[in-house]
């Protein structure tokens, strides 16, 4: 398969080349997979091999490498998928989806997300990827509350190897990659490394990317242990393209329009701020041990750090001095000037590390794992002015106009069992304690008009959670069936508390998740059928509700839930040929919804009782296809997706929708076997967007109200994220 069509089944993992010595041969017993769900598990889920993903690679981001998994889509602020990206599973955002890598957490601590411009082209060193929709296996880091992506970095070379790979096309898009491995040395030791460079103009105006990455492992193998010391990170400068564009504006200026960073400069033309970037650099260090106890008895566990730093730098028009902890000053005409363009940075330096461990114990008929983690966060966020046009005043360099501080600690212990209950029949459960402290002390970036200060942050809260997981599953011949009920817990994010106010204190999310699965699978075809139920209590979604410092509240619903129909098929009639389709029927909801609209944006609000509204960005009809071919070294692919409208507010406002869009990609690629002294030459074209589909993945919809013959009118704006027409890439990847 090729890029953008990858398995839609439960695959095996790679395994070390024929011919590996018996160092591989330990390495590949002693390896711990993380949180992995397997045939026998109760969950919903989906891997992506690394052959798979290193044919798909021409540098987007992983988001866009594994969108034609059920139940899947994709945004991009860039419209190429390289940059700013993001995903939903079942509808769920980012933050709602726990990340891993080699069982570490990845998402941010407070916020939850995962930005995956910090780890460019960290897909060119993983080896399996694997999507749990619905609660999951219990992991370590942010709760699941839709899903859960674990990905395994590539196991240490059994064989030496050298791999160059790059990708070119349109809007300068590129990517070069250096692998290199030692394979083993001494019986024991094995070193890879993998150096990379991306970057983009991006289809939106000025959304530029540029993005250096880098991987790093060394390994010891012998006596029943694996020790494995891990490093990767990167850097990367963004131009801003996340404030999209309406409509309006782009009828006025193209789809490519970007309002980010646009002023009006000193003769009154339009122009636009060159430095309106995202600089960041992240590394993530990990060491790694794994243990062979005794017979059916195994320990992992491992020690991780992650450092990050960076900023954003903003230029701003027409902004109240006061609130940058400046002083209105008189002009050269004598006005006082409380408003005015300035520039400004604002920062964040975090540091995150912790331990895990995890026993294995194989036993007849039961399987037994025993876990835990423990972690430390502590994140700096302050903000900086640069330059205020006209300034009459002091203005120190850089002077800081908000600084707080971020602290969490999170904990958690886990047992998960598989009892093998017959020869067709297991039982499964899974429970998990986590405790959670978090605390934020400082001023925030927002203004406190009724102080007439930076809003004091004063925030110092725990939570104890409880998540049992239950299931049974059954397994004869090409058939496999499961049930399974599962509850998870999430804590706030730090939005959630810094955009609040002392009347409007968000309390922790649960969901109770049920999920029936059957599934057939032969050589011919196979086909999967999953019904879910997820229920939310206390969900924090978007009201229209402003705080006491005019920001918007996400305050917790009492009942929404989600709930559809995930289907999957596949036919394999030719060696050469197969098809491949996925699809999710689904309702979500929120229940007895209530809009608020304010006056001016700001005060007198009014409200709409909506009755049971669909969940923002949750489209119900998404369908993945792909026609797939391989005749000796050629491979192609037709890969489709449908993706229905979806609402972005809660309220089911019309005017504020993404219209449904069909897109398809063709990808093109041929391989040479032991070539001109290389292992392989492989080379890739792939036409993205063939049938030229105007759409757009992303958006954000805000309203307000004015009066008028002393009623209301009613006013809504959007934005939107517009995708890249057709265009094309090229790859070429030189093994040796």
């Amino acid at each position: 398969m090729l890029a953008g069509a990858v398995a839609m089944s439960a695959t095996a993992a790679d395994t070390p080349a024929a011919g590996a010595d018996s160092a591989a041969i330990e390495l590949r017993q002693l390896e711990v997979v993380g949180n992995r769900a397997t045939a026998n598990t109760p969950v919903a889920y989906t891997d992506v091999t690394g052959a798979e993903l290193e044919r798909a690679n021409d540098g987007r981001d992983l988001p866009y490498l594994i969108e034609f998994t059920p139940s899947v889509i994709t945004s991009s602020d860039a419209g190429m998928g390289m940059g700013y990206t993001s995903l939903r599973v079942r509808g769920t955002d980012g933050s709602r989806i726990n990340i891993t890598t080699n069982g570490v957490p990845m998402n941010n601590p407070e916020s939850h997300n995962v930005y995956w411009v910090n780890t460019p082209d960290l897909v060119s060193s993983l080896r399996l990827v694997q999507i749990q929709r619905g609660a999951g296996t219990s992991t370590n880091g942010a709760g699941a509350f839709g899903a859960s992506i674990n990905m395994l970095t590539d196991a240490p070379s059994t064989e030496h190897y050298a791999e160059l790979s790059g990708a070119y096309g349109m809007y300068n898009t590129n990517r070069e990659s250096l692998r290199v491995g030692s394979g083993i040395i001494g019986g024991h030791w094995s070193f890879d490394a993998r150096i990379s460079h991306m970057g983009s103009d991006g289809y939106i105006d000025r959304a530029s990317s540029k993005l250096w990455s880098y991987f790093g492992q060394a390994a010891y193998i012998g006596g029943g242990t694996l020790v494995r010391l891990i490093a990767f990170g990167g850097k990367e400068v963004t131009y801003m393209a996340w404030d999209y564009a309406s409509r309006e504006d782009m009828e006025k200026y193209g789809r490519r329009y970007n309002p980010c960073g646009e002023y009006t400069d000193a003769d009154g033309n339009r122009a636009y701020y060159k430095d309106q970037n995202d600089n960041y650099i992240q590394h993530h260090f990990q060491l790694h041990l794994s243990q062979r106890l005794g017979e059916g008895l195994n320990l992992s566990a491992a020690l991780h750090y992650t450092d990050d730093d960076g900023y954003y730098n903003q230029y701003k028009t027409r902004r109240t001095l006061v609130e940058y902890g400046l002083h209105p000053f008189i002009d050269a005409d004598g006005n006082e000037v409380e408003k005015s363009d300035l520039i400004r940075l604002k920062k964040n330096r975090n540091g995150f590390g912790g331990g895990l461990f995890k026993l294995t114990w194989n036993h007849r008929a039961l399987d037994l794992i025993v876990g835990g983690a423990a972690n430390y966060f502590r994140g700096h966020h302050y903000g900086q002015i640069a330059w205020v046009r006209n300034y009459v005043g002091a203005l120190d360099p850089l002077q800081e106009y908000y600084s707080n501080m971020g602290r969490k600690f999170d904990a958690n212990v886990y047992a998960r069992g598989d009892y093998s209950i017959s020869r067709h029949f297991s039982a499964y459960a899974d429970l998990q304690y986590r405790f959670i402290r978090y605390a934020i002390d400082g001023v925030s970036d927002n203004y406190d008009w009724n102080t007439e200060a930076g809003q004091q942050l004063r925030i110092h809260r725990r939570w104890n959670f409880f998540n049992p997981k239950v299931g049974v599953n059954y397994t004869a011949g090409n058939h496999r069936a499961f049930a399974s009920w599962s509850v998870a817990h999430k804590e706030p994010v730090r939005d959630n508390f810094t955009d609040g106010d002392d009347n409007h204190r968000p309390e922790a999310e649960r969901l109770f998740d049920y999920e029936l699965a059957y599934n057939y699978n032969s050589r011919l075809f196979s086909v999967g059928v999953n019904l879910y139920y997820m229920d939310y209590k206390d969900q924090l979604v978007a009201t229209g509700q402003l705080s006491d410092t005019g920001n918007p509240l996400t305050v917790n619903t009492p009942r929404s839930y989600r709930m559809g129909i995930e289907l999957q098929g596949a036919l394999r009639p030719l060696t050469w040929f197969d098809w491949q389709i996925n699809a999710t029927l689904s309702r979500n909801r929120i229940k007895n919804f209530t809009e608020y609209i304010y006056e001016d944006e700001w005060t007198n609000p009014i409200t709409f009782e909506c009755g049971d509204t669909p969940i923002a960005f949750s489209p119900g009809f998404i369908l993945h296809n792909a026609f797939n071919f391989h005749v000796a070294g050629f491979e192609g692919t037709l890969a489709s997706r449908y993706v229905g409208k979806q609402y972005m507010n809660n309220a089911r406002t019309e005017d504020c929708t993404l219209d449904s869009y069909f897109v398809s990609d063709l990808h093109l690629a041929y391989t040479w076997r032991n070539l001109a002294g290389m292992k392989a030459l492989r080379l890739g074209f792939s036409i993205y967007n063939i049938f030229n589909e105007k759409y757009f993945n992303n958006g954000y919809c805000g309203a307000g109200y004015y009066m008028e013959d002393g009623n209301p009118v009613i006013y809504r704006y959007s934005g939107y994220a517009a995708q890249a027409p057709t265009h094309v890439m090229g790859t070429v990847t030189m093994t040796f």
